[in-house]
Order: C-alpha cells, then sequence, then structure tokens
C-alpha cells in the first residue's frame, strides 16, 4: 500500500510540474496540440520564426554529444537540429543540472516514461529532431540524453548563456 502512495504522489507532483509522462510506445512520438509556452529557469520555448541560429548536435551511440558545450547570448533563440548518427534511440533534454539528474533518477525507475515538452525531443537511430528555444536567462545549464545508462555514461552537454555585454 506504502508503495501504491509514494507512486501516486510521484506522479501528482509530476502533474503539477508541468512534466508530462506517457508510455513509450513502437509507433513513435506523437506530438500534442501546442500549448502556451512556459517559462522555465532555463528559458522558454522559441517561436520558429524569430530564430537568431540553427546549432546541429550530433549524438552518438559512444554517448556524446557533439558539440558539447554551447555558448549562447542572452536573448537568443536557437534551433537545434538534432541528429541521432547513432544506432539506439537518444534524445536531447534541456534544463537546470538539479532537475537533469532528477529527471534521469525517474527514467531509471521507469525507462518506459516518455515526455514531450517544448525542451525535449527524442530521435530515433538515424533521425533528426528539432527543438526551438529562446534563451531569456542567463546561467549555466545543461542538455542530456536522460535514456536510462546515457546520463550515467556521461551524455552531457553544456550551455552558457551569457549577457549581450560581455
Amino acid at each position: 500500500m506504502q508503495r501504491i502512495l509514494t507512486l501516486v504522489a510521484l506522479f501528482g507532483t509530476l502533474a503539477l510540474s508541468g512534466g508530462g509522462l506517457h508510455a513509450h510506445g513502437p509507433g513513435g512520438h506523437a506530438k500534442p496540440a501546442p500549448a502556451a509556452a512556459e517559462q522555465q529557469p532555463w528559458g522558454i520555448a522559441g517561436d520558429p520564426g524569430k530564430v537568431s541560429r540553427t546549432v546541429v548536435v550530433r549524438m552518438r551511440d559512444s554517448m556524446r554529444f557533439h558539440p558539447d558545450h554551447l555558448r549562447v547570448r542572452l536573448g537568443e533563440t536557437i534551433r537545434f537540429v538534432v541528429r541521432n548518427e547513432g544506432r539506439m534511440l537518444h534524445e536531447m533534454v534541456i534544463g537546470t543540472p538539479a532537475v537533469l539528474k532528477e529527471h534521469a533518477e525517474l527514467m531509471r525507475r521507469y525507462p518506459d516514461m516518455e515526455h514531450d515538452e517544448p525542451w525535449m525531443v527524442h530521435v530515433e537511430p538515424g533521425a533528426v529532431g528539432e527543438i526551438v528555444w529562446h534563451f531569456n536567462r542567463p546561467g549555466v545549464f545543461q542538455y542530456a540524453c536522460l535514456i536510462p545508462g546515457h546520463y550515467e555514461a556521461g551524455m552531457v552537454g553544456r550551455i552558457e548563456v551569457v549577457d549581450r555585454g560581455r
């Protein structure tokens, strides 16, 4: 009974925090109807019509992103073209180190969990995905693959958002 209550509390907390949970399935990931952009500590979903620049991020089965460090100016809207050059599913999730670590732990406990937020993209082997993100908060953030085992193997990159004056 205690385990059921813990799971109910966990999923209730995630629902209230805006984190969507869905089951992984063989048919790919259907995108829900666009929702209003929600401010996050690391920025907000970007307008595809206002992209400042495009950055190609390659993911490989070596559990690395290329590039693994990005410098972004405060106020930029970046179109991330995310290429999976590997033979296994990878994803790119943008967030704070604490949020990514917490989410990676959940993914380890619930490996069939799927999420579909504007700061996340699952990319099948050989495919390309996209994130458009507006960086309106300065700081040091990360992007990671939270597929169980990938984050732990070091599949993490760094985004430094600096004020335009620097």
